[in-house]
């Protein structure tokens, strides 16, 4: 059992849902990202996704996708992103895990991968673009080294495919509560009480809930019908206005805690 299973499982016994944030790994910096996933454990993260920059992230929306050109444009490649990982784990046991597409993993070599995620501290991986069915290889290789693989089940999935994605996954079953990008929405997505109950139809494993999720109200909501609750792009965004300052990572920390607030208490 690694962090992330460990996590669920305490916040399993308390009663409690875990609350998600997603930075986008380099901007404003990695030196910054370092700190701003202290300043996330700090607000209340239980488990802090860490996005690897990519060139072409067609599942995400533009903040996320002009914050990881920022990234790319000052160097956040997949090997400095562990090196900063590795740099996190010195200082803090919070778990971890990556959010890449499938280019930068099979560029690095899914042994190699899977090596320099063991030995940097990550938790688990969500390959966005990976399907479950051609994903043998990569996830024996995770498998081997004790690092989650969690995948995507879509508003859109069928009964069968959604027991193939649970049966996948280890940690958690990521649902996106909505089609299309990743992206701030004024509303939830409606129905949502019903996909999370149909997931749980096929596994025990807890359900974390992302896509469009951006204030504490929505948080509070989502909290209540599903295990896990993911914020990205808002706090994206949040990170791209701050900038390269001294004061980007309490600006993340506040925000961060009345989304952290919101979901644990309600």
């Amino acid at each position: 059992m690694n962090r992330i299973e460990e996590r669920f499982e305490i916040l399993r016994g308390r009663g409690e849902t875990a609350f998600i944030p997603y930075i986008t790994a380099g901007d404003p910096s990695l030196a910054q990202s370092e700190q701003i996933v202290y300043a996330l454990e700090r607000a209340g993260a239980d488990v802090i996704e860490f996005g690897v920059p990519f060139s072409d992230p067609v599942g995400d929306g533009a903040a996320i996708q002009e914050a990881a050109q920022r990234a790319l444009a000052l160097g956040a490649t997949l090997p400095e992103v562990l090196k900063t990982v590795k740099r996190i784990r010195a200082n803090s046991q919070v778990p971890l895990m990556l959010f890449s597409y499938f280019n930068p993993i099979l560029a690095h070599g899914l042994e190699k991968f899977a090596v320099d995620c063991a030995e940097a501290g990550v938790d688990g991986v969500l390959c966005v673009d990976l399907p479950p069915e051609e994903a043998g290889p990569y996830k024996a290789a995770l498998d081997a080294r004790g690092i989650c693989t969690i995948f995507l089940v879509a508003p859109t999935s069928t009964d069968e495919r959604i027991a193939i994605i649970a049966g996948k996954c280890s940690g958690f079953v990521y649902y996106v509560s909505r089609l299309g990008v990743t992206g701030e929405r004024s509303e939830l997505a409606a129905g949502l009480d019903a996909a999370v109950a149909r997931i749980h139809q096929y596994t025990s494993k807890p359900v974390a809930v992302g896509f469009g999720i951006s204030t504490p109200e929505q948080a509070r909501k989502v909290a209540g019908l599903a295990e896990g609750v993911v914020v990205g792009s808002a706090l994206v965004r949040l990170i791209a206005e701050a900038g390269d300052t001294p004061e980007t990572a309490g600006k993340a920390e506040a925000f961060a805690k009345s989304l952290a607030d919101a979901v644990k208490r309600g």
